[in-house]
């Protein structure tokens, strides 16, 4: 549980870094955040089908180095690649 707790507000962060260094994809901070908080749910879920020994950890209840790191770094990173994928969806439908 922490372990997705930890997912989720990393991806919420992941998504807010990708808005800030892609200006034409960003969707403001509230939609970046809830895109980010997507990601980070679907990074650790990919995470745990790709790696099951480091989605293991990650969903373990324990706070030991590797779970957060795998938390840490699959949510952020889930997080960054939902908000860019969306906000170009947006941008492509705009025009």
């Amino acid at each position: 549980m922490i372990g997705t707790i930890i997912s989720l507000a990393s991806g919420a962060l992941g998504g807010n870094l990708a808005g800030s260094l892609l200006k034409n994809s960003s969707m403001g901070t509230l939609w970046n955040s809830v895109a980010g908080i997507a990601g980070g749910g679907l990074g650790g879920a990919v995470l745990g089908m790709i790696n099951p020994e480091l989605g293991a950890a990650a969903a373990d209840t324990g706070l030991d180095i590797t779970s957060i790191l795998s938390s840490v770094g699959s949510g952020g990173v889930g997080g960054g690649a939902v908000m860019a994928i969306i906000g170009m969806i947006k941008k492509a439908m705009a025009k």
